[in-house]
C-alpha cells in the first residue's frame, strides 16, 4: 500500500484564469425560468397608456430627425458636403492616431530619463493643451 504522500494527485485539464467549473446541481442561475430584459408593463398600466407612450416616443423621433433634416439643408447651403466631411473625419482619425503615437513614445522617453512627460513637454517645445 501507498503512503499517502507518495500517491500522485489525479489530472485535470488546463485551467482558465477566472474560470471555473460548477458542481452539477449548485447554480440555480441557468435553470430558472426565463425573464425578459424588457421591463413588464406595470401591473396597473392599462395597454391603452404604453400604447400612449410608443406613440409619443414616436412623435419625438419624427420632430428629431425633422430638426436633423432642417440642420442639413442649412449646411448644404453654406457649401458644405457630404464627401469633405467624410474627408475631414478621415483626417482626425490619421491625427489621433498619430497624436498616440507620439504620446506613447514621450511616455517611454520620460521613463527612460526619469523625468515627467510635462517636462518633456517643456523641452521639445510642445503645448500641453495640445
Amino acid at each position: 500500500m501507498d503512503a499517502p504522500a507518495l500517491q500522485t494527485p489525479p489530472r485535470r485539464g488546463p485551467r482558465t484564469p477566472g474560470l471555473r467549473r460548477t458542481q452539477p446541481g449548485l447554480s440555480k442561475s441557468c435553470r430558472g425560468a426565463f425573464q425578459s430584459p424588457r421591463p413588464s408593463p406595470k401591473s396597473g398600466q392599462a395597454d391603452g397608456a404604453s400604447e400612449d407612450s410608443l406613440h409619443l416616443d414616436i412623435q419625438k423621433l419624427k420632430e428629431k430627425r425633422d430638426l436633423l433634416d432642417t440642420e442639413i439643408s442649412q449646411l448644404i447651403s453654406e457649401g458644405y458636403s457630404v464627401d469633405e466631411l467624410e474627408d475631414h473625419i478621415s483626417q482626425l482619425h490619421e491625427y489621433n492616431d498619430i497624436k498616440d503615437v507620439g504620446q506613447m513614445l514621450l511616455g517611454k522617453l520620460a521613463v527612460i530619463r526619469g523625468v515627467t512627460t510635462k517636462e518633456l513637454y517643456a523641452e521639445f517645445g510642445l503645448d500641453m493643451n495640445d
